[in-house]
């Protein structure tokens, strides 16, 4: 039981900030590394409306997923759980697959549903396509997009029924989804959808395709980044960032509206992406495949021109929102309340660890962090201090044997607590 004085302080502090709570805009990006920002050190790349958005809100330098995959990390992303205990772990789902997130688990958008907003999925989903686990199913009001990914392996399934759908809600829109143009149908669709709910307050998550392979960009802004048609990617969703948050002022809803801005992972290895200056990609546990871009942006209530160095997850966004919404959030989540780190330039994060797996058997990866040590545990235990080695290139498992057993025990706490949920698969 929390002291009367600390639930007290704790309200008096949420309801001093914002009289109302507000609405949020999550956009989520597919694969954009942490290095491929111009407010995040990108020298070849020019991204304006990102680096006003960091200029007027703040800018997070160690802000993690769980997974370097995408339906690991959105399981996590959308439960406030380890990928594990949802039965989400490993791998990604296919469109032919049976499984995904269970209508069990309560999702961003029924902690937004359960305090009066209307919720709306743009994008990609990757967490189920059956009946009972599609976003409509899951707390969203309306969707549109391709609930998959554009590469080869999924594209493949759909080539005799005229290619990969585009739907709104369950029917389909178009065939196929064209790669150059996904861009700038889902910022279409964010426009229509704020503008239509201006009255009220909404939750909606724009996940982007790119820039996962196959990237492509619209005509309008091929040819124009010195890092060629990845760059040119990334600087149109720059614009659509910067169509969005315009939107935002012009309808008078910026200091109503909280907006995120982040990545599912880390860049895929075989594109020009960078996660500079940290080691790996997609596929490990490296910085370079857990650590993200995250940018938050409310006038008024989130600190402008701040640059946040606390140890923050994607696991803690669930119950973040919850509580800028005033509902109760689920129990048992993984996830930490960090409202107060958002708006108070002066507090500190709750979160202290992490775990991360990747693969299976001989492939397997796994990583656990403490503050500023990260252990990998496999294929043989690895310590880093990323206070002092942030790219972690040197191993200091055999001067400090306290912290690698320290650590691989808090791994095995939370491997024993996905095997108890739901398969650890």
């Amino acid at each position: 039981m929390k002291p009367v004085w600390f639930i007290l302080s704790s309200f008096l502090i949420l309801h001093s900030s914002f009289s109302a709570p507000p609405s949020v805009i999550l956009i989520n990006c597919d694969d954009l590394g942490y290095g491929d920002l111009a407010c995040y050190g990108a020298k070849d790349i020019r991204t304006p409306h990102l680096d006003r958005m960091a200029a007027e809100g703040t800018r997070f330098t160690d802000f993690s997923v769980t997974s370097a995959l995408c339906t690991p990390s959105r399981a996590a992303l959308m439960t406030g759980k380890y990928p594990g205990r949802v039965g989400l772990a490993t791998g990604v789902l296919r469109p032919d697959a049976q499984t995904g997130l269970a209508g069990s688990e309560t999702t961003l958008a029924e902690v937004f549903k359960a305090a009066g907003h209307v919720t709306g999925c743009i994008g990609k989903w990757h967490l189920g396509f059956v009946k009972g686990m599609r976003p409509m199913d899951q707390g969203f009001d309306s969707y549109y997009g391709v609930l998959h990914n554009l590469d080869h392996f999924e594209t493949v399934i759909f080539e005799k029924e005229g290619g990969m759908p585009v739907l709104r809600g369950d029917v389909v829109e178009k065939r196929p989804a064209v790669p150059a143009e996904m861009t700038g149908l889902y910022t279409a669709e964010a426009l229509k959808f704020i503008e239509a709910n201006r009255e009220k307050p909404f939750f909606l998550y724009l996940g982007h395709a790119m820039p996962h392979l196959p990237f492509d960009a619209s005509p309008k802004f091929k040819g124009r980044s010195q890092r060629g048609l990845y760059g040119d990617v990334v600087e149109e969703i720059d614009d659509s960032t910067g169509q969005i948050l315009d939107k935002l002022s012009s309808l008078g809803l910026a200091e109503k509206t909280l907006v995120i801005f982040t990545s599912d992972n880390g860049p895929e290895r075989k594109t020009p992406g960078t996660a500079a200056p940290l080691s790996g990609t997609k596929h490990t546990v490296y910085e370079g495949g857990l650590r993200v871009p995250c940018i938050m942006w409310w006038p008024g209530k989130v600190p402008a021109s701040r640059v946040c160095t606390e140890f923050v997850s994607t696991l803690d966004l669930l119950p973040t929102f919850a509580r800028l919404v005033e509902t109760t959030p689920p129990a048992n989540l993984d996830g930490l309340d960090q409202l107060d780190l958002l708006l108070d330039p002066q507090a500190k994060s709750r979160r202290t660890t992490l775990y991360s797996l990747y693969g299976l058997n001989l492939k397997r990866l796994e990583s656990m962090r403490e503050g500023r040590w990260k252990l990998h545990l496999s294929p043989k235990p690895q310590l880093f201090d990323l206070q002092a080695d942030v790219s972690e290139t040197t191993d200091v498992s055999t001067q400090h044997p306290e912290i690698v057993q320290k650590l691989t025990e808090a791994a095995q706490v939370i491997q024993r607590r996905a095997s108890r949920s739901r398969e650890f698969r």
